[in-house]
């Protein structure tokens, strides 16, 4: 028996079964571990020389403890909270120095005095304000941009100079000079959150690391080598508004370098979104844990995620080089009242902040002399099981496609000539003429058996999962939502299953020795076709993300490189003619030999052959004489697909060439296959697999994750499921080579799994307390009429928005009605007759008065003509309890001004097709905004502006129409917003509200000039 098992690594049912088996186990485990656990939190809580991460877990748990957008109150208590934290941090880092808070804020020589003693200094931005506009949404049809949105926004932002050892101790921003030395970096997180989350991850945790940052940097014996400017910026969330007044402090001249913290997602790690170039990017590789993929960045680049985040800002208006690093799951929980601590925890704090400090080491100690636009050198980036971050340039991509594309085929040539001249080439051949004699013979070689087999098997393979993900779109297209790994359970079972059982089947009825190296040929040639779209878009879109396409096939490429060099192991074409030429033997030669059945491919002896004397003589032995028709095992039954023989070469009337060595070759498989080598297919395997799979199970696990509960945003519902079929094909498309020499075991118990997982995900409900729907709330108010409109956004298809509603109490018997979105495309827009808001503090109605008496005091405003043309026109609003209001214009406005603004040629004040919204944010509480605009005549020219000229001199001009809106997005007291809170109470458990707009309330009154 021990002969029987005398090479484990034979390629044969029970090594290959096994090995594949192990190997793809092996890889799954450590790319979901790598995914879904979060490396731990030191023990230690102090990790790093004077971080404390007891303290920065305390800080998000007061931090988080309410909503705090920009337009609520408890955004201005958590400003000053940030204050006094940051107060305390620099006092316990600085030597003897208390602060007086007050004068601080007011008292510039006091400001100048604590600087000269202080690491940092902290700048009270109460100051900054910036207009600019941006671009209105493109037509599909005519590929024409409509008419953008402008914003005045006045800052909040809080400031904190890091002073680094090369940038001296002068007070440069409080004058005209130039900042010191080659600049510093920018380390910016936002401390707004939206009106329906506690901000825990967006962005609280990315606020209490730079708070710790601070701590650490202004430690003894931790100063930066460049400063280090830490800004906590304030309305993020409703327009980038926070990052562009940065803009226009003296401090934003500083950096030339940026790492953004921010939060898409609400827990896990935290992943680099996007770089700006390969040097910024090789700062992060510092980081221990790193999590990236440069695919997020060319979902970016390419609009596919339509989302944005500060990283805009600082690229586009300040010109900064640098990282974005984010949470980025589940996105269930984005935006949600689940945005909270309980949801989220120590390990991604840590995460986060060790990343970026360790980033921000590296950034501030490289003072190499290189503009703010850095070089010309797009960056690919991917992490390795999270612990070690691969950076190169994209050029140096794209030159190894272009050098892969032309070297490879040569190379293969190359071999494939060697082959011919040393008459070894079986693959293509059909037949080998040998001289026998006078006469000529010609010896069959089967060498084309096989070769068309392996296209029609990956296409049928492929084509049940792509019909699987429309199967799972018709039937239930939102299971994959709460049940991703569901979803690629039965993708990667049925795919193995189904090419299992094909490529089994043909083998049995036409077993070919040239299966492998013949699959591995298509799927080089697949591959090449591939990489020539690659290397194209490389080129010409900067896109880096195929770079796991360009490594998948140098694996293929050495497979098959290896698969052909087995053939020089055969014997030559003309000796093995020779050999079982008729005219040679004498008889009619028979390539059929004994069927058996094994587990094994090369069969060795049988007992009685094993204990055979060695001499030439063969020793008489009690067993009946041996024929063509019996089995070696004097067992014929069949157990697998998998079948074999041995080639006796006596038998056929052969005389072989070392008598000592037998012939094994599979049942019906080419005679000449006996002297393959039989262990390199594992060398073939580990090299098509492993790399290919990590990195390709890598992108699988992240594009899942980002894109799975985005259904709910009003992305494409099929999406998701393709991405799974694809990629599952990627994954396991290294395996089917050496398929057909898996036993039934594997096979069958993913047959089982698809046949559950089948059944589970087109029967099961697709949300779950822990992945709940979301739906966007939004409420108006008609202060002119009093109609209050309650309305829900949610996804059109099923009847699920329909059932959040039906649960509230106040639609019992209200006519509901819905269309499409006109603020989310992709998704309905569901209102109603809603409870009536209290946003604004007012004396109790007598009873029996409508409530919408009430409203008509929420807002005031004034609209007066311009002083020398009807195209002109002032506007002046305020509205109670707010700081947020807007205008709106039936037809766009070509210019405005609001008055105590000041002016950025970096930002235009209106598009160029021009604005149908003016968007005004105040730091000040009811403050009276005064807004001047312009709009065309109707011969489509501004009008003139000129003093002297009459009134009734001018071209007559059409007037402008439209509303004042002001926004109440405060919902942290119960009974303000009665809809929402019965939101919160009475919608199901498995769904969940966000907002729909920049307000929760809003209210608004018509206008006519």
């Amino acid at each position: 028996m021990g002969k029987r098992f005398s090479n484990p690594i034979a390629f044969t049912p029970l090594p290959v079964t096994f090995i594949g088996s192990v190997v793809y186990a092996a890889l799954f485990v450590a790319l979901l571990t790598t995914h879904l656990i979060v490396p731990r939190a030191p023990s230690n809580r102090n990790p790093i020389a004077s971080v404390n991460l007891t303290e920065a877990w305390q800080d998000l748990q007061h931090l988080s403890g309410g909503f705090h957008p920009y337009n609520s109150r408890r955004n201005d208590e958590t400003r000053d909270w940030l204050l006094r934290r940051i107060e305390r941090i620099l006092a316990s880092n600085t030597k003897g120095s208390m602060f007086d808070r007050s004068k601080y804020l007011h008292d510039a020589q006091f400001r100048a005095s604590i600087a000269r003693q202080s690491p940092a200094v902290v700048f009270s931005d109460v100051a900054s304000n910036v207009t600019f506009s941006a671009a209105g949404k493109k037509n599909e049809s005519t590929s024409e941009r409509g008419p953008g949105v402008s914003v005045y926004f006045e800052g909040t932002n809080i400031i904190v100079y890091i002073r680094g050892a090369e940038d001296g101790e002068e007070d440069w921003w409080s004058s005209d000079q130039p900042a010191p030395g080659k600049g510093g970096v920018l380390v910016n997180a936002h401390y707004d959150s939206v009106s329906t989350g506690y901000g825990a991850t967006d962005d609280g945790v990315g606020v209490v690391s730079i708070l710790q940052v601070i701590r650490h940097f202004t430690s003894e014996g931790h100063k930066p080598k460049s400063g280090i400017v830490a800004l906590f910026n304030n309305g993020e969330e409703d327009y980038l508004n926070g990052a562009r007044a940065f803009s226009q402090h003296p401090m934003s001249k500083f950096p030339r370098t940026f790492l953004n913290l921010e939060g898409a997602g609400a827990g896990g790690r935290t992943v680099m979104f996007r770089s700006t170039d390969t040097g910024v990017t090789r700062a992060y590789q510092k980081s221990k844990y790193p999590f990236a993929s440069v695919l997020s960045g060319d979902a970016f680049k390419r609009g596919i995620i339509r989302s944005q985040t500060d990283y805009l800002v600082f690229t586009e208006n300040l010109g900064l080089r640098g990282l974005d690093l984010a949470f980025y799951e589940p996105r269930a929980r984005y935006h949600t009242n689940q945005d909270d601590v309980r949801h989220t925890n120590l390990d991604s704090v840590w995460h986060m902040l060790a990343a970026s400090i360790a980033t921000l080491e590296a950034l501030s100690s490289d003072t190499s002399n290189k503009d703010s636009k850095g070089q010309d050198t797009d960056a690919v980036w991917f992490d390795l099981f999270g612990r070690a971050l691969a950076v190169f340039k994209l050029r140096t991509l794209f030159a190894l496609s272009v050098a892969l594309l032309v070297a490879t085929p040569l190379l293969l040539v190359a071999i494939v000539v060697v082959l011919y001249k040393v008459d070894k080439l079986y693959i293509f051949g059909r037949k080998k003429q040998v001289q026998a004699g006078e006469d000529i013979d010609s010896v069959t070689l089967q060498g084309w058996k096989g070769f068309f087999r392996y296209p029609a098997l990956l296409v049928l393979a492929s084509a049940a999962v792509i019909g699987l993900a429309y199967l799972m779109n018709k039937v239930n297209p939102f299971i994959v939502y709460s049940s991703p790994y569901s979803v690629w359970s039965m993708m990667l079972s049925a795919w193995f299953f189904v090419i299992w059982f094909l490529s089994c089947s043909i083998d049995y009825l036409r077993p070919s020795a040239l299966s492998r190296v013949y699959s591995l040929m298509w799927l080089f040639s697949i591959g090449w076709i591939i990489l020539i779209a690659v290397t194209v878009i490389e080129r010409r879109e900067k896109i880096a993300g195929g770079y796991f396409l360009v490594f998948y096939f140098i694996a293929v490429f050495l497979a098959l490189f290896i698969a052909l060099l087995e053939a020089f192991g055969l014997s030559r074409k003309s000796k093995y003619a020779e050999e079982v030429s008729p005219s040679n033997a004498g008889i009619t030669p028979s390539h059929r030999s004994q069927s058996i059945s094994s587990g094994q491919r090369l069969m060795q002896p049988s007992e009685e052959q094993s204990q055979q004397p060695e001499d030439d003589e063969p020793q008489n032995v009690d067993e009946e004489e041996a024929t063509e028709r019996t089995s070696l095992l004097r067992n014929d039954r069949h157990t697998t697909f998998a079948h074999y023989h041995h080639e006796d070469a006596t038998a056929a009337g052969e005389q072989a060439p070392e008598e000592s060595k037998e012939r094994k070759v599979y049942l019906g498989e080419q005679a000449w296959s006996w002297s393959l080598p039989t262990w390199l297919w594992l060398l073939e395997f580990l090299l098509i697999s492993v790399i290919p799979i990590i990195l390709t199970g890598e992108i699988a696990l992240f594009l899942t994750s980002s894109i799975h509960q985005t259904l709910a945003d009003g992305s494409s519902i099929l999406l998701p499921y393709i991405a799974v079929a694809l990629f599952t094909v990627l994954i396991l498309i290294p395996v089917s080579p050496f398929i057909h020499r898996y036993t039934y075991h594997i096979p069958i118990f993913l047959f089982l799994i698809f046949i559950g997982t089948l059944i589970y995900n087109l029967l099961a409900f697709p949300f779950s307390a822990n992945n709940r729907l979301k739906v966007y709330f939004d409420q108006r108010v008609d202060l002119d009429t009093g109609i209050n409109t309650v309305s829900l956004t949610g996804i059109k298809d099923g009847p699920y928005l329909q059932d959040v509603i039906a649960s509230l109490p106040s639609t019992a018997g209200q006519e509901i009605t819905c269309i499409d979105s006109e603020i989310r495309l992709g998704l309905k827009t569901c209102s109603w007759q809603g409870l009536a808001p209290e946003v604004v503090p007012s004396l109790p109605l007598p009873l029996g008065i409508p409530p919408q008496f009430g409203y008509r005091n929420w807002l005031s405003f004034n609209v007066t003509y311009g002083n020398y043309t009807r195209n002109e026109a002032r506007i002046t609003l305020s509205g109670k309890n707010t700081r947020a209001c807007k205008i709106l214009f039936d037809t766009p406005i070509s210019d405005f001004s609001v008055e105590g603004a000041g002016s950025d040629k970096r930002f235009e004040k209106v598009s160029k097709e021009g604005s149908k919204e003016i968007r005004l944010w105040s730091r000040t509480w009811e403050k009276p905004w005064h807004v001047k605009v312009r709009w065309k005549g109707e011969d489509g020219n501004s009008p003139s502006l000129a003093p002297n000229l009459l009134r009734h001199q001018q071209k007559r001009a059409s007037g402008l129409n439209g509303k004042v809106v002001c926004l109440w997005s405060d919902a942290n007291e119960p009974g303000v917003i009665p809809a929402l809170d019965e939101v919160w109470m009475y919608a199901p458990t498995w769904a969940t509200v966000s907002k729909n707009s920049d307000g929760l309330v809003e209210g608004s009154k018509r206008f006519m000039v």
